[in-house]
């Protein structure tokens, strides 16, 4: 007698012969938009093609508008970090949720009302209540009392700043300079205008973060230089160091 225990085979109905179907909500949604794409569809000369072009310019621009904006760079003034013809992507959301520019950020800015028509991109020197000098006996711009070495981005050759200047920042405000001084109209130019050359902080666009063209030049991040690291507070105000269109230059 056979006493070895037959394997019993299983119900082959039981297997399943492929990959799992996708459960009920998930079809229902599928469904769902599906047939909002064919509702609208024949509303749309072109049909699915230029609806679907449709959202994603609709994309492209909430994009644009809230988080990330393109910006060229028409001129020498950020040189030698940024040069013409640059294209930038500005962070919108930088100092969107309490954060403030801090020095050493590069920053597109609306200068309507300080400097003319237009957007511009500087480097933060001195935000609100920093007492900015320049020059320090040997050459250098002070801020809050302490010389900054702008070496490590001034274009080369140039001096920190051929005009003398001897400001107090006020709250809510920055001082801002180009890397290329001597081809840069900035907060040095305006001293003697309303408002002193200082750029209201609402008037701030975003926070230049990367360089994207061209592609030999392209950088992931325009770092904070670590010459402002140790400028203490300011003691004028109460802003602390934590407190496709043309930028011109």
């Amino acid at each position: 007698m056979d006493t070895e225990t037959q394997p019993t085979e299983r119900d082959r109905s039981s297997r399943p012969s492929g990959p799992e179907d996708p459960s009920e909500p998930e079809r229902r949604e599928g469904r769902s938009r599906s047939a909002l794409a064919d509702r609208l569809a024949p509303w749309v000369p072109g049909g699915r093609v230029t609806l679907t072009l449709l959202i994603l310019l609709l994309f492209l621009l909430l994009l644009s508008t809230f988080v990330l904006q393109p910006f060229r760079i028409p001129s020498g003034s950020m040189e030698r970090g940024l040069r013409i013809g640059d294209r930038v992507l500005v962070n919108k959301l930088a100092y969107r949720f309490g954060a403030r520019p801090e020095r050493g950020d590069v920053v597109v800015f609306d200068g309507t009302g300080t400097f003319g028509q237009g957007d511009y991109i500087k480097r933060v020197v001195g935000v609100g209540g920093d007492h900015v000098v320049c020059c320090d006996q040997e050459g250098r711009v002070q801020v809050n009392g302490r010389s900054v070495d702008e070496s490590a981005f001034l274009y080369p050759g140039d001096s920190p700043s051929a005009v003398n200047f001897d400001v107090v920042v006020p709250d809510g405000r920055l001082f801002v300079l180009g890397d290329h001084r001597s081809d840069s109209s900035d907060s040095r130019d305006h001293l003697g205008s309303p408002g002193g050359g200082m750029v209201p902080v609402d008037d701030v666009v975003g926070r230049a973060d990367w360089i994207v063209w061209p592609f030999g030049h392209a950088r992931s991040g325009l770092d904070r230089p670590g010459a402002y690291a140790r400028v203490p507070a300011g003691t004028g105000g109460t802003d602390g160091p934590d407190g496709t269109g043309d930028a011109d230059g």
